[in-house]
């Protein structure tokens, strides 16, 4: 039999009466007699009726399983019962042979084929290849294949060049673990899969490069969450030579509202400039940097007017606050909220409302009713607010009260805006911060980022004042991405890192090729890295990264169609000269 004619998903009634080839996969087959039938024939393009009308024909697809290969030649005719559900709706074919190209060799399917996104996920991720058959699956990866062509075509547009950079390269402190490679010829040592391209652009810009890009691979090996898949992971990666904060900013403001627009669940985009937030202010307004602006809740202070009233969990603490107008949720909801919100930041919330007539009442009311004209005016509340706190050290305060508005917005429909994508900028991080189980002064974000200030700033500023110029671009609470103008002068780089301990000998040793090439003059440069996978994620509109990349890991880290990770024959250990010691059980 010939090479197909057409697909599945093309054929018109302006195809009537032509002679065609079809090929695709058995989908189903609605038998009304012995020799008739309808046969649903599909394929990455669409699906085609053919009607069974002889004995003959019937008694070849009768005893097929489901999902076998097939290809179908026959007469295009108008369909009778048209149906406007499927782009074919208005022909079938009548076939004259039918040919068997792939049998399925199972009587049973995992799942349906069309309701696959109802099973089990490990399931889905076993039987990845018959998931993506699902075309609500399929259409996922096809748009992501889209929206990455868009993205590479709007890069190049804006004067940038793709250049691949190196997947085998040197461990480096970037923040996660590392995947390390051993190393045959050289026993001993390890390649690391590159947690980012981080050193390579900024080596490029060193090159004379002026704009890079490319869709790059990154591999950490950390825990996977909702908009985190483990082990590897795409970003559109950038850098600009002899460029500063406002020139990333402009290009990705000319870059990605496009692509939003053109491909996202939702309508409304930001228009440019996107709106720049503080590190300190989303903190102090929002309790998160990654603040979701399609909420109009702030968290506000509530330290003077309620810190010293009496009720314990207060004293001495510092107190936010998040009014909100217009929930009614009963004990019952309050409490659950309450709970979610405990489970998501560890510490607890409290509540209280001021009712219609203008008095305190509900949870921990009776602490506030003597200073009630106080805490009204401080926080402006109006007769029906409902007020959620939150107490503890400031960090703790904010994150507590930034995860309750949060929910406040999911839970009250007038306070969060729909079907829009709501874009800003996190600027001015601080460059330095306290570990949090070390104890001992930190890089707050990226070590290779340009201290506000410069040198003199590393000489005569408490270190926890001094702002980096590092920013992260947050679109509906989900950080895209983070980014810097980076430190190209290696004497700055060594006073920097001084700062955390770290010699010159120490900075050489950790990044020499690094430090050697800004040695030789370096222009100003700064990048950023926007993940694609998230973002694909936020386009569309799915709570789960791992429904919009071809072939996931599960939540564990496994691939469970691959069966990865998996043992090795010991061979292969003796030539990259490992042993394994198997950890004891106490």
């Amino acid at each position: 039999m010939q090479g197909r004619t057409h697909t599945c998903g093309e054929l018109r009634i302006s195809d009537a009466g032509a002679r065609v080839t079809l090929a695709g996969w058995y989908d189903n087959l609605r038998k009304v007699s012995k020799n008739l039938g309808f046969l649903i024939l599909r394929d990455f393009y669409g699906v085609t009726q053919v009607v069974i009308e002889t004995e003959e024909m019937m008694a070849k697809i009768e005893d097929l399983n489901y999902e076998s290969t097939i290809s179908v030649q026959g007469t295009v005719r108008e369909r009778s019962n048209k149906t406007d559900t499927i782009a074919t709706g208005e022909i079938e074919v009548v076939p004259s042979e039918i040919e068997v190209l792939g049998r399925c060799r199972y009587n049973e399917l995992p799942f349906q084929i069309s309701r696959s996104k109802e099973a089990d996920e490990n399931t889905r991720l076993k039987y990845r290849y018959l998931d993506l058959r699902n075309p609500a699956v399929r259409d996922r990866i096809v748009l992501r294949s889209r929206i990455v062509a868009d993205l590479r075509a709007s890069m190049t547009a804006h004067g940038f060049m793709e250049i691949t950079t190196p997947i085998l390269t040197c461990s480096s402190p970037e923040g996660a673990r590392d995947y390390l490679v051993p190393s045959r010829n050289h026993p001993g040592k390890f390649y690391a899969l590159p947690q980012a391209p981080q050193q390579f652009k900024q080596l490029l810009m060193a090159s004379g490069f002026d704009r890079y890009f490319q869709i790059a691979p990154c591999f950490r090996d950390e825990d996977a969450r909702a908009d985190r898949s483990p082990g590897e992971f795409y970003q559109l990666d950038m850098e600009m030579a002899f460029a500063g904060q406002e020139d990333v900013f402009q290009v990705m403001e000319d870059v990605l509202p496009p692509v939003f627009s053109r491909y996202g669940a939702y309508q409304n985009v930001s228009e440019a400039p996107f709106r720049r937030i503080s590190y300190t202010d989303a903190l102090e307004i929002y309790g998160t940097d990654k603040p979701d602006l399609r909420i109009d809740l702030i968290v506000q202070d509530a330290t003077d007017c309620m810190a010293d009233c009496g009720f314990e969990p207060f004293a001495g603490q510092t107190v936010k606050a998040v009014a909100v107008s217009g929930f009614e949720g009963t004990r019952k909801v309050i409490d659950q909220l309450c709970s979610d919100v405990e489970v998501q930041s560890g510490n607890r919330v409290y509540w209280f409302r001021l009712d219609e007539n203008g008095q305190f009442v509900g949870g921990i009311s009776k602490f506030l009713t003597e200073r009630k004209d106080r805490v009204v005016e401080s926080l402006g509340l109006k007769p029906g607010d409902f007020v959620g706190v939150a107490a503890g050290k400031k960090q703790t305060a904010q994150k507590t009260a930034g995860v309750l508005r949060k929910m406040l917005g999911a839970v009250c429909p007038a306070h969060k805006k729909e079907n829009c994508y709501e874009f800003c900028w996190i600027v001015d991080f601080p460059m330095y911060e306290i570990g949090e189980e070390s104890g001992e002064l930190e890089f707050c974000h990226n070590p290779f980022s340009m201290p506000q200030g410069g040198a003199k700033a590393l000489e005569e500023q408490d270190p926890l004042s001094i702002l980096a110029y590092q920013y992260d671009l947050v679109c509906n609470g989900v950080e895209l991405s983070s980014g810097a103008v980076r430190n190209h002068d290696p004497e700055i780089m060594i006073k920097a890192f001084r700062l955390v301990g770290l010699g010159e000998e120490d900075v050489k040793a950790k990044f020499p090729a690094m430090y050697n090439a800004f040695c030789y003059g370096a222009p100003p440069h700064a990048g950023i890295a926007p993940g694609v996978d998230r973002m694909v994620m936020l386009i569309t509109g799915e709570e789960s990264i791992r429904e919009i990349i071809p072939f996931p890991m599960n939540k564990n880290a496994q691939d469970v169609m691959m069966g990865a990770p998996a043992e090795v024959d010991p061979r292969q250990l003796e030539e990259v000269h490992i042993r394994i010691v198997t950890p004891e059980h106490s």
